[in-house]
Order: structure tokens, then C-alpha cells, then sequence
């Protein structure tokens, strides 16, 4: 497997991506997978992990940083634009429809985290994706709105949207405005805020654990209020008799928005439970990360084709 950094446009928006291409001989063009990474995270984490282990099973696979995040483009840095997010992902079909090492009828989707919620979305309007897979997949802007566990009180997000509100009137009057902190400064506080939800997110983005230095720490606060509106679920009919899959932890405090999701769901479906895993469990640990790798190759090779 070989892993090249190549770069596409996303509206305007210079996207970059490693593509990662099988070394075994083949007679032909490969199916493909585009790979979404979670919110605040970057190629080179989850999302790279992913695309190079199923990259060894023969696919080619691409993933790539958000715009206005990582290396991509975009200003301004650090915002979170659920539209532009689903946007990117059928650019990264649209790339890799053209690569000669692909066949483009034969393209599907893995969102993480955040990234599932943006997958369902793209695969709802885009008819070139075949099949589309989720790992701890979830709504972000459910998320911000109702809370990791679904139980968040309503005044909470009110509450950001009267700092959103006030962030953007400071930037039109050409004031600098603070950013939105993704992460406390310790896991104790992360533990306060989110319980082992969110002691787990600081210890893969905050310790050598995962950290990486372009992944997000902060949002600009406009990013809140393009979140309100936002709805991922609405797509989940669009996608019809095209199959899905979702990988969710047995301990994942998310796992009430895949159930949601796989009721929606019309065509082909499952929902598949990883004994013992947590949510961010599923981003780096081997011997959750083994079998999640084991059922999308599956299921991938089923609806798309052998790779080899």
C-alpha cells in the first residue's frame, strides 16, 4: 500500500488528501472508498487509520482534511460548516471518479463520527456513491444541540447561540472574536463537562495517544449557529435501496442517533454492535479497529465488488 498527498477543489476550496492505493497487481480499476474524518480530527488520525487498513484489503481510499481545517484551505480557520463538510465529501467522490486507478461506478462512503452524519447527507444527493458505512457515526449538529447522550438541556445551545450571535456582530465590526475551545486543559475538567465520553475525546485528541498538531483545539463560534439548522437525518430516506452500515460501540453514549438512523433507514441496513467498545474506541484501539475493519471489508466487497 502506498500513500500519496494529492489535493481537489471543494467549491472553490483546495482540499488535501492522502490517497492510499493497494500494491497487489490488478487487471482492472478498483473500487474505492472516500474516508471522513471526525469533528476536529485530521487525515493522518482516525480517518487516515481507516483508509490505509482497507487499502491493504484492496481498495483505494482517500481521506482528507475538511476545508478550513488541517492542510486544507478555507477561511476562516477553524470553522465547522456542516453544508460545506457534505460538500467536500462529493468533491472526494468527484476525485476520485477520475482517477484512472478507479472504477466510478463502484465508489462508497465511511464517515466517523461527526463525518457519518456528513456521509449520510452526501450519499443522500449523490447518487454516485454505491454503498456508505458509518463508525461511530453521528449527527454533530444533533450532538451540539441535544448533547452526546440525547440529554442535554435545550438552554445549553440557546445559550451558544446568543454567543454565536454576538461573535459575528463583533466580526462585522472588525473585532477579533474569541474562538470556541473543543477541549478543556485537563481530563479531569473534560470528565466534568462530559463524563468518560468526555474524558475518552481528550485523551485521543489531547495525549500522545492521537494527538496530532493540526487537529482542531477551537471553532469560531459562526460555526454553532450553521449548525442549528443542520439535520442530517433528513437525508437518511434520500438514500433508498443503496445499502448501510453502521459500527457503533456497545458503550457508546452516541449510539441512540444510529438507532435513530437505521430506523429511517428504507433499503438494505444494519446495525452492528462492537461488544465492549466505547465511541472513541472504535478510532484507534486494535481490537475494536480488527473487527470493524473485517465487517466494512465485507460489506464493501459485497456492494462493490471483490478489490482484487
Amino acid at each position: 500500500m502506498t500513500r500519496t498527498s494529492v489535493t481537489f477543489d471543494s467549491a472553490g476550496i483546495d482540499i488535501a488528501g492522502h490517497l492510499y492505493l493497494p500494491d497487489a497487481p490488478t487487471a482492472g480499476p478498483r473500487p474505492a472508498i472516500v474516508v471522513g474524518h471526525p469533528g476536529t480530527g485530521v487525515k493522518e488520525q482516525a480517518a487516515g487509520l481507516y483508509a490505509a487498513r482497507l487499502a491493504e484489503q484492496g481498495f483505494v481510499t482517500i481521506a482528507f482534511d475538511a476545508a478550513f481545517q488541517g492542510e486544507s484551505g478555507g477561511l476562516p480557520r477553524g470553522l465547522e460548516d456542516p453544508a460545506h463538510r457534505v460538500e467536500d465529501i462529493k468533491a472526494a467522490v468527484s476525485f476520485l471518479s477520475t482517477r484512472e486507478e478507479v472504477d466510478p461506478q463502484r465508489i462508497g462512503v465511511l464517515g466517523i463520527c461527526a463525518s457519518g452524519g456528513y456521509a449520510l447527507s452526501a450519499t443522500g444527493g449523490d447518487h454516485r456513491v454505491k454503498a456508505v458505512a458509518t463508525v461511530s457515526g453521528v449527527d454533530v449538529a444533533r450532538q451540539f444541540r441535544f448533547g452526546a447522550d440525547g440529554t442535554q438541556d435545550p438552554a445549553v445551545f440557546q445559550g451558544m447561540l446568543d454567543a454565536a450571535a454576538q461573535a459575528r456582530t463583533a466580526t462585522a465590526r472588525g473585532a477579533e472574536p474569541p474562538a470556541l475551545p473543543v477541549f478543556p486543559e485537563s481530563a479531569e475538567q473534560a470528565g466534568a463537562l462530559g463524563g468518560e465520553h468526555g474524558v475518552e475525546g481528550f485523551e485521543y485528541y489531547c495525549t500522545p495517544r492521537g494527538a496530532h498538531e493540526r487537529s482542531a483545539k477551537f471553532f469560531v463560534w459562526e460555526s454553532v449557529d450553521r449548525m442549528a439548522s443542520f439535520d442530517a437525518f433528513h437525508a437518511v430516506p434520500l438514500i433508498g435501496d443503496r445499502p448501510l452500515l453502521q459500527i457503533i460501540g456497545a458503550r457508546a453514549v452516541t449510539s441512540w442517533m444510529a438507532v435513530d438512523i437505521h430506523q429511517r433507514a428504507t433499503g438494505p441496513k444494519e446495525l452492528h454492535w462492537v461488544q465492549d467498545a466505547s465511541h472513541v474506541d472504535l478510532y484507534d484501539k486494535k481490537e475494536y479497529v480488527d473487527p470493524a475493519v473485517a465487517k466494512l471489508t465485507d460489506f464493501y466487497t459485497a456492494n462493490l465488488g471483490a478489490a482484487n
